[in-house]
């Protein structure tokens, strides 16, 4: 099968959307079929493109056997609702070109869009259309909601207008998908029919990110002593995630529980901010996202997962960091109001209380940080939560499935022609050294392709 997926966001991102895109294609591609990614240069979450990526016309290089081709976009150094929204129209006309072209030249049997950025929709539809493919949207964020419910974008007429366009474009597609139940109410509310909603949660390689010893060498990087209580914030520093509360709650416990440390790991526009604001306090470390070899020893340095979250989004959007912090097998303070998404997969996992409230998140630190057992307890529930339900293999075999069901995907009666093994370098292999194939073991999914192969590699960052 040949998949042409557009997604705003791709390796080398290390975080959010551009991650799950990144494992997504790689799988696919592992597991025999033929993948084309159109994107943006690395930019997340810093809102700034590396040296070696700045280019005003169109890059094509080969990515672990995976033909990614980026798009020259708007990146604003300072991302406010009006510049985002520039943002994304860059990649939409940007797009366009590589879109069409591909679906009138390269002949994919599905168009695979990720959201954000929903604007390149409409051009990937078409695109669809023009090949006679299989369409399917996957929406990790709501992303027209958040940006009126957090303040990025303002005016009710604003809002219908967009609100009409979001239901237009999602209505074009064959298939819609979005990662937690409550999302998906959310967009059959918005006039998608059941029959064409299916649930796409986002993963954690459960043997990648395992429950290690809480000593590890970044503690010793960090300063801190093996007796202290690490609370540990790990992701995007931007305005979903309140993340000032954090800071808040360290300056009303460091007298209280001197052990008691706090770590926030990350990159973003809110991070500046953020140091100013802990400014004086001991307690608080700042540390840059690490790289994909050290995730699994980062999150075992916590003892304590932090997820804070604006009530505003509730169900517009399901954290990406989630899956991370309940296998690495420690218990999760969250910021969530009863019955949310985020709620449902903390329960019993960790300690949820109200968002936006300083007070509460010091008093569930204080609550985790004296009680061993009790962190034992959900960290072990945690644990058993991602192998249960967050595992990529058995969500991408489910995804897969889902695919070939559509009619265009539907393999052929004719004979189909076994791969040889492809050698590959996936985000896994990089995180774990291991040489595991992605599919292994068992192998779940067939390694044939619908269409025989008939290109060779592309040279590096070869012009289109």
């Amino acid at each position: 099968m040949r998949i042409l997926v557009v997604g705003i966001n791709y390796a080398p991102d290390l975080i959010g959307v551009a991650k799950y895109t990144t494992e997504f294609c790689e799988s696919m591609v592992a597991w025999g079929h033929e993948v084309r990614v159109v994107t943006g240069p690395p930019y997340y979450p810093d809102w700034s493109i590396p040296r070696e990526y700045r280019s005003s016309w169109y890059v094509r290089e080969r990515v672990n056997e995976v033909d990614v081709i980026r798009a020259p976009i708007y990146v604003p150094a300072r991302p406010s609702g009006v510049r985002r929204l520039l943002h994304h129209t860059s990649f939409l006309v940007s797009a366009a070109g590589p879109l069409l072209s591909g679906a009138l030249f390269w002949r994919p049997d599905l168009v695979f869009v990720v959201a954000p950025s929903l604007l390149s929709a409409p051009i990937a539809a078409l695109a669809a259309r023009l090949a006679g493919a299989a369409s399917w949207v996957h929406v990790q964020d709501l992303e027209v909601d958040a940006a009126f419910e957090v303040g990025l974008l303002r005016g009710g007429a604003a809002r219908r207008i967009m609100a009409a366009f979001e239901r237009w474009i999602l209505k074009a597609f064959q298939r819609v998908s979005t990662i937690s139940p409550q999302m998906m109410a959310r967009l059959e509310h918005k006039g998608i029919a059941p029959s064409r909603l299916r649930e796409f949660r986002n993963w954690i390689d459960t043997s990648s990110v395992t429950p290690s010893p809480r000593k590890t060498a970044l503690r010793t990087e960090l300063r801190l002593g093996p007796d202290d209580i690490v609370a540990l914030y790990s992701g995007a520093m931007s305005a979903k995630q309140g993340l000032e509360l954090i800071v808040e709650a360290a300056a009303a416990v460091e007298a209280k529980h001197p052990s008691l440390k706090f770590v926030l790991c990350g990159n973003g526009p809110a991070r500046s901010t953020l140091m100013q604001m802990s400014q004086g306090l001991s307690n608080v470390r700042f540390l840059d996202l690490q790289p994909l070899d050290r995730v699994s020893e980062l999150l075992s340095t916590a003892d304590i997962q932090l997820l804070p979250q604006k009530a505003e989004i509730a169900d517009l959007v399901l954290p990406s960091k989630l899956a991370g912090m309940l296998a690495s097998g420690r218990p999760l303070v969250a910021m969530a109001k009863p019955g949310t998404g985020l709620a449902t997969e903390v329960e019993g996992a960790g300690l949820i209380i109200e968002p936006g409230n300083a007070d509460a998140l010091a008093g569930a630190l204080l609550t985790l940080a004296t009680d061993d057992a009790l962190r034992a307890r959900l960290g072990a529930v945690a644990r058993r939560r991602a192998e249960q339900k967050w595992d990529r293999v058995s969500i991408m075999r489910s995804l897969e499935r889902e695919f070939m069901a559509l009619p265009q995907c539907a393999p052929s009666h004719a004979p189909r022609v076994q791969q040889p093994a492809i050698s590959m370098r996936s985000i896994e292999h990089v995180s774990t050294g291991s040489r595991r194939r992605p599919d292994a073991p068992g192998r779940p999914f067939p390694r044939q392709s619908m269409r025989a192969p008939n290109r060779g590699a592309l040279p590096a960052k070869d012009r289109p």
